[in-house]
């Protein structure tokens, strides 16, 4: 116990300093006035958009380096990176590039809570969560699958509860790619859609514009059915 202890205080105040200095050297370079601008939103977008066209390849590994960070040991979750990836890369490569670096992370993130958490999270969630065993010693890879899709528990704490259930390392990895393909994909969309409407207006469109641009309202009605669908599905997951 006095273990799981330190090793809570360690992470909370590890995870705290880093997102601090973030903080520190980011708000040092910009103003919150200025991150808040279309102006800022439309000059930093032809910075990215250039950077990306005169060498791909770095600035993709770049990418995904930072978003394996920005889940393992930022504990970040998956809507602003799906937005940025697909803001810089479209719709298409950014959903796979961030698929990739989320499902990297979160690996990350089971292999350290296998070492250091998972008595924690066992006396914690245990009781909660054994009605999920059964499904998952029948087909560890499917209930996964699908347990990734329907969502609806933190990012983080879903990375972590497989350590319930031994799952292995292998069916987690492509389970977790292939799960959280579909939202980040239309999260994506939106990112891709912004990017369009920027580049086509050098002053701030109305909201009507864009709300009701195609490359916007499509994704977004796509990703509201996925999240009416996850939550009638998810009741019965959890509860049968």
């Amino acid at each position: 116990m006095e273990k799981t202890k330190k090793i809570k205080l360690f992470i909370g105040l590890s995870y705290l300093l880093i997102v601090s200095l973030f903080l520190y050297f980011f708000f040092s370079k910009f103003s919150l006035q200025e991150i808040t601008s279309y102006d800022f939103l439309r000059n930093n977008r032809s910075y990215l958009i250039e950077l990306k066209n005169s060498n791909l390849f770095l600035v993709l590994i770049s990418f995904l380096f930072l978003t394996v960070l920005w889940v393992f040991p930022f504990l970040g979750f998956g809507s602003p990176v799906a937005l940025m990836g697909g803001f810089i890369f479209g719709k298409w490569i950014g959903a796979i590039i961030v698929a990739a670096g989320l499902t990297i992370g979160a690996t990350f993130l089971y292999i350290f809570g296998n070492y250091f958490l998972k008595e924690l999270i066992r006396e914690k969630f245990l009781n909660k969560f054994q009605n999920l065993e059964k499904k998952f010693q029948k087909s560890e890879f499917i209930y996964l699958l699908i347990y990734r899709i329907i969502g609806g528990i933190p990012w983080q704490l879903q990375s972590l509860l497989p350590l319930l259930f031994n799952v292995k390392i292998k069916n987690y990895f492509f389970s977790t790619f292939f799960g959280i393909i579909p939202g980040v994909f239309l999260i994506a969309s939106i990112g891709s859609g912004m990017e369009k409407i920027i580049d086509l207006n050098s002053k701030v469109p109305k909201i009507s514009d864009i709300i009701f641009s195609p490359d916007i309202y499509l994704p977004l009605l796509a990703f509201f059915v996925l999240i009416i669908s996850t939550i009638l599905f998810r009741k019965r997951f959890y509860k049968d």
